[in-house]
């Protein structure tokens, strides 16, 4: 085997593969290729690595509540859920991302916001976390992501350096990172925190016309957060408290409550926009797409057992009702098979038939027969077409599904380069213009805790050419801090370290 060979990235059948970044699509802003056999093989792969809990998301908890509609949106989308004045059961879970199930609620990591809305034409799944953006763009890299933020192969334990060693080979991270280490890297609570999709849907009216959306659920008890310190103290006096916190607040009467809004972008602006609106790094400014209030999604029931209803709950972001569709997002089109599939594998392939991820408004008629577990009754016939009576695809209703023009070569490319498309802008951004100064100095703190928890050079240089790319005094602050750190000596580490070795060092 050459050293060319052994550096080489392949499939499992060992075939050279074309890309780590890129997924194949139909032209740079075309859809993903269901033939990109190498992207199916990381994601099918990356669903199974795991069982039985879930591979990113572990840790959580939710509740059952509400969605009622405060306002009329009717002229951008026709689906039932989000016309004025219907009220709609959902069930909401919290997570977050890289802690297993026993990880303490409080350690610095996003956290996942999903829900399941029961509506009058099915289920409608919403996916998406406490920040409106997210690491990467292209789905070719989650699987990889996620493995950076988990534990090491050889020793179990996670590991600051190789989250930084790819954060910083990953450009594209900057504006997820800088959420991450800010002040809403630790949400207080749950109920102090807000929720965003982060992907671009597209909503469609009855007249036929097409937007492109993004939603957003503020919190209406306020942002709060943990400071550093104060989290650290919180994993050790209660690991489950986000958990705890949420249950005895319904429990007791205290039901939390979220506004939705959306940004709405016509649909032909998406093709001239000065950055790509899809990217899933990127937000869209609220200067150019205001926020328009939807509705109010309340939390008043708990669970009565947190396995049947809560860790079963499948989430799945192709559940979409009609009204509503996908977007050329690549890590939304990618997330449409990999969501479904990743259940398939952890709960069993009639996940959907169980209580809490059942239609609840309207009834399934599908012809999906056998397989482990299934009770819900099948009768014959049991394919389609038939002449037996059983149901038929209502073309000329549904017939047209959601869609936007895609055409070229196929390719593994990253987006088409729109004017002011960068990695760099919005993360530099959020520093200068939405952090106050108080603020940049707990996110200077943060990095530098961070990276003087065991990351190493050459990496450690490079976060310091990161945050510098990001913005140039923060990296100095940053760099300035971890050096002067680094020269301090513990009092006490002598008295702690290690016996055996003290009393060699004493002989000596």
């Amino acid at each position: 085997m050459t050293e060319l060979d052994r550096h080489s990235t392949t499939t499992d059948a060992g075939i050279p593969a074309e890309s780590d970044e890129h997924s194949l699509t139909a032209g740079a802003d075309g859809p993903i290729l269901l033939q990109d056999a190498y992207l199916i093989e990381q994601m099918a792969q990356f669903n199974r690595e795991r069982i039985p809990e879930r591979q990113p998301h572990a840790k959580g908890s939710g509740a059952f509540g509400r969605f009622e509609v405060t306002a009329d949106v009717s002229r951008y989308t026709k689906a039932a859920v989000f016309q004025p004045g219907t009220t709609t059961e959902l069930v909401a879970r919290f997570s977050t991302v890289a802690g297993e199930r026993g990880s303490p609620d409080t350690w610095r990591d996003p956290r996942g916001f999903a829900l399941k809305f029961y509506t009058t034409e099915g289920n409608y799944d919403m996916v998406g976390n406490d920040t409106p953006v997210f690491f990467v763009k292209d789905p070719m890299k989650f699987q990889h992501f996620i493995r950076s933020q988990k534990r090491r192969a050889d020793n179990n334990l996670r590991d600051h350096d190789m989250q930084w060693d790819f954060w910083t080979l990953s450009p594209e991270s900057a504006h997820q990172v800088t959420w991450l280490m800010g002040d809403r890297g630790i949400p207080r609570t749950w109920r102090h925190m807000n929720g965003y999709t982060s992907h671009t849907y597209m909503w469609i009216n009855r007249e036929g016309e097409r937007f492109w959306v993004k939603y957003t659920f503020k919190t209406d008890q306020g942002i709060e957060f943990f400071t550093q310190h104060e989290a650290d103290q919180m994993a050790a006096a209660d690991t489950d408290y986000h958990t705890r916190d949420l249950f005895e607040h319904i429990r007791d009467g205290e039901y939390p409550s979220w506004t939705m809004y959306v940004q709405i972008m016509p649909y032909e602006d998406a093709a001239t926009y000065r950055f790509n609106p899809f990217d899933l790094t990127k937000v869209w400014p609220h200067g150019d797409y205001p926020l328009i209030e939807v509705g109010r999604m309340t939390l008043d029931r708990n669970p009565s057992d947190n396995h049947a209803e809560i860790e079963q709950a499948a989430f799945q972001p192709n559940n979409l009702v009609p009204g509503i569709g996908p977007s050329p997002d690549r890590m939304l089109l990618a997330r449409l098979f990999s969501y479904a599939d990743a259940h398939r594998a952890r709960v069993g392939t009639n996940y959907q038939q169980l209580p809490v991820n059942a239609p609840r408004a309207t009834e399934a008629h599908s012809y999906s027969k056998d397989g482990a577990m299934r009770f819900s009754p099948v009768s014959d016939p049991v394919y389609a077409p038939n002449s037996k009576g059983g149901p038929a695809a209502d073309v000329a209703r549904h017939g047209s599904p959601p869609s936007w023009q895609a055409d070229g070569e196929i390719t593994r490319t990253a987006y088409v380069a729109h004017p002011e498309d960068d990695d760099w802008g919005q993360a530099r951004t959020l520093v200068r213009e939405v952090m106050d100064e108080a603020a940049r100095e707990r996110l200077v703190d943060n990095v530098a805790g961070h990276l003087l928890n065991g990351v190493t050079a050459p990496v450690l240089d490079r976060a310091f050419a990161y945050w510098r790319a990001i913005d140039p005094e923060i990296g100095d602050r940053i760099q300035v801090t971890v050096e002067a750190k680094q020269q301090e000596k513990d009092p006490k580490a002598d008295e702690q370290a290690n016996p055996a070795r003290r009393s060699m060092q004493s002989k000596a």
